[in-house]
């Protein structure tokens, strides 16, 4: 065989240079996809690996599924270490790996949610806008994080060394590497940058990795971090008990706190707030984009004599105040900040105000009171969630030193975990690290929920392609488009930390018609 045959033979195993719809250079595959099944790496065993033609793919159930189009990738299914607990359960890290047929060369762990347990789809869908990772070439692994669980929450796990370990934080940097070890396997060659993103759980995972595993990763997306879960459910249960003491009590004397606030109570705080805070972003459209000017006073929407039921007692704005206000101790030590007044903690699909989607985990239904002190002391001596929590590191001097970039977002309306404490995160890190502002952003997702959604918020932007330009290309974020499609299509800006996105006039659905102040 000549020179030329011999080029063209290697051209044929090792891929032929393209382009995709990113304008990214993409690489085709070394060896064949069914072929990842007999690959020998010590201690993972691929169970499948089959090509996936492109098309339309659908996930979820009805009526939340959604559908998607995805190009042609060889999709791996796998454990890693897996063994029997002490517990006699099976353990070890699942994972699904998509490798898609044209790979522009970069790799990305997809985070995952609540406590883990289940893999699911490889897709990189987080803070990506309308293109999954998966979609713009990535290659793109999801995990279990080590353990099975049954409806997202399952703890049984915690009982097993390894396994919790693996839950709080190995699984991150071992999937990750095993991951890239199998796509360097399939491609013939190594990504040449390595990602992550997730929301909550996920968020939490982003943000370890760049904390422990500074020479992993080039650059994280992080959502909604679950940074430290103990102290979070403790601001709930402290929300709860100041709205039980105003809500009525049965014949046995016990709060019924779905009456603390009537539905015509409720819409009268969403009013108030309303009018008090939707203009000063410039345009009153439901969304208070102003996050920071907002100084809601629920003490203003006090009946007076002859007020309608559009009021609300003293009684309950006293009970608001509390709710929201930051958890101290004795001392005056904050435990937890305050909790943001936004729309959607009134009305929406998990509020934080007691009324038909109320949200509370771990709260007591009948609980007045609160041993603030001796909780305090309790989470501060949990090995669990000190080992497991990501609030406390600041230190990303390697991960900064070697390029790395991070992003943050958190919806305001969050019920779960208040967008202020994420945002305390980051002005620590802030004060950490000299050169922070060079590598790392933070932004408020006005109306959003945990993590997506929300009656009037624009939840869909692309945090993805900010992050791989900053680190890949050095450019520096400017301002963000974020959209929604109900109830109307509209797009406005999204605006890093402090600015936030003002209406300068024109098409309110036109993002073009805000700027950032």
């Amino acid at each position: 065989m000549n020179r030329l045959m011999i080029a063209l033979a290697a051209l044929a195993v090792g891929g032929c240079g393209a382009s995709n719809a990113f304008g990214d250079d993409t690489t085709e595959t070394e060896m064949s996809c069914a072929a990842l099944a007999g690959l020998e790496i010590a201690n993972i065993e691929i169970t499948s690996a089959e090509m996936k033609s492109a098309g339309s793919f659908s996930f979820g159930a009805n009526p939340d599924s959604t559908t998607m189009e995805l190009p042609d990738h060889c999709y791996v299914e796998g454990i890693s270490n897996e063994r029997k607990g002490a517990d006699g359960k099976t353990y070890g890290l699942g994972f699904a790996l998509a490798m898609p047929a044209n790979w522009n060369g970069r790799f990305l762990f997809q985070g995952g949610g609540g406590l883990n347990g289940t893999v699911h789809p490889p897709l990189g869908g987080n803070a990506a806008g309308d293109t999954p990772a998966l979609a713009r070439g990535f290659a793109v692994i999801s995990t279990d994080g080590g353990h099975k669980g049954k409806g997202g929450f399952d703890a049984s796990f915690m009982a097993d060394q390894q396994a919790a370990l693996d839950f709080a934080g190995q699984s991150v940097a071992k999937v990750t590497q095993l991951g890239k070890d199998i796509a360097k396997a399939y491609y013939g060659q190594a990504a040449h940058h390595t990602y992550i993103s997730g929301c909550s759980t996920g968020g939490r995972e982003s943000m370890l990795a760049a904390q422990r595993y500074p020479m992993l990763f080039d650059g994280a997306v992080v959502g909604a971090p679950a940074m430290r879960t103990g102290h979070s459910n403790f601001a709930l249960r402290k929300a709860v008990a100041a709205f039980n003491e105003i809500a009525p009590r049965d014949e046995e004397g016990n709060p019924q706190l779905g009456r603390a606030f009537s539905s015509a109570e409720r819409r009268a705080v969403y009013d108030g707030l309303l009018a008090q805070c939707d203009s000063l972003d410039g345009l009153e459209d439901g969304v208070i984009a102003n996050v920071q000017g907002c100084d809601f006073d629920p003490g203003l929407l006090v009946c007076q004599s002859g007020d309608d039921d559009a009021c609300i007692s003293q009684e309950q704005a006293d009970a608001i105040d509390k709710a929201f206000a930051p958890l101290v101790n004795s001392a005056g030590y904050e435990i937890y900040p305050a909790f943001p007044v936004d729309t959607g903690m009134i009305e929406g699909g998990m509020t934080f105000i007691p009324g038909e989607n109320f949200f509370s985990p771990g709260a007591s239904a009948g609980q007045t009171e609160l041993d603030i002190d001796a909780e305090d002391a309790r989470l501060r001596n949990d090995p669990m969630q000190g080992r497991t929590d990501s609030y406390g590191w600041t230190n990303f001097s390697t991960f900064l030193d070697r390029g790395g970039k991070i992003l943050f977002y958190h919806g305001v309306s969050d019920a779960w975990f208040s967008a202020y404490d994420t945002l305390g995160f980051y002005q620590r890190a802030d004060s950490a690290n000299e050169n922070w502002g060079d590598a790392s952003r933070f932004y408020f997702v006005p109306g959003m929920g945990h993590c997506a959604g929300g009656a009037n918020t624009y939840d869909s932007f692309d945090l993805l392609s900010v992050v791989v330009d900053w680190v890949e290309n050095d450019k520096a974020p400017g301002n963000v488009t974020a959209s929604r499609k109900k109830p109307k299509p509209a797009s406005t800006k999204l605006c890093s930390y402090p600015e936030y996105p003002h209406y300068t006039g024109g098409d309110e659905t036109s993002a073009d018609s805000y700027e950032c102040r």
